[in-house]
């Protein structure tokens, strides 16, 4: 299992069958985790995950965003990813593949509240 970080449910699950009266190794194979890291679980050694700080790729939406898409959604709020989308689609035809729509939901979503605080 070297590499694979473990999920709470997986430490939940290895604890349960630890308290029910499970050895290690027992509650380790159910949890679909080494016994080595049952043993940090039950020292309660937990590997901090760092956030990063770094982009995994080039932003697609960089050259339009702060440019064009911001003031659209500052002027009307309630604009979906669809219609962002379409915007762009209709004024960069095939630069903005469809692929990048939940991209500007997920964005727009996060916009909307920023919009929402500033006008407070």
């Amino acid at each position: 299992m070297s590499g694979k970080h473990i999920t709470q449910i997986q430490e939940e699950l290895y604890m349960k069958n630890r308290q029910v009266g499970c050895t290690q190794e027992t509650s380790a194979v159910k949890a679909g985790i080494s016994v080595r890291s049952g043993r940090r679980i039950e020292k309660g050694q937990k590997s901090e995950q760092k956030e990063r700080h770094w982009r995994t790729r080039k932003d697609p939406l960089q050259d339009v965003w702060e440019s064009e898409l911001v003031p659209l959604l500052e002027r009307e709020p309630s604009l979906t990813g669809i219609t962002l989308w379409d915007y762009l689609d209709e004024k960069y035809p095939e630069r903005y593949p469809e692929r990048l729509l939940r991209t500007l939901q997920r964005r727009n979503k996060g916009s909307i509240i920023l919009i929402y605080i500033k006008h407070l």
